[in-house]
């Protein structure tokens, strides 16, 4: 992986961790809380997505999209397994 993909991975999982965080729990987790949350959401929504059949496109929105939605559930997970 080259630097500037490695960037990359690194800012979209900031910011689908920010909004997830936005999103669920009302705030964010701090930066790197904020890329780890959004890079494990990354493969838990491109997971989810391939078992219905959904495709988001191969542009930064469509990924930034998918890995919003598996950080979400990721966190929501969390939050039900911490209830318990």
């Amino acid at each position: 992986m080259s630097a500037s993909g490695l960037i990359i991975w690194l800012i979209i999982g900031g910011i689908a961790g920010w909004l997830a965080g936005n999103i669920v729990k009302g705030g964010g987790f701090g930066l790197v809380g904020n890329i780890v949350v959004g890079i494990v959401g990354a493969f838990v929504g491109g997971w989810l997505f391939d078992l219905v059949g959904i495709s988001t496109g191969m542009g930064i929105v469509g990924s930034i999209l998918g890995a919003t939605v598996g950080a979400v559930v990721l966190l929501f997970v969390i939050g039900l397994v911490r209830r318990v």
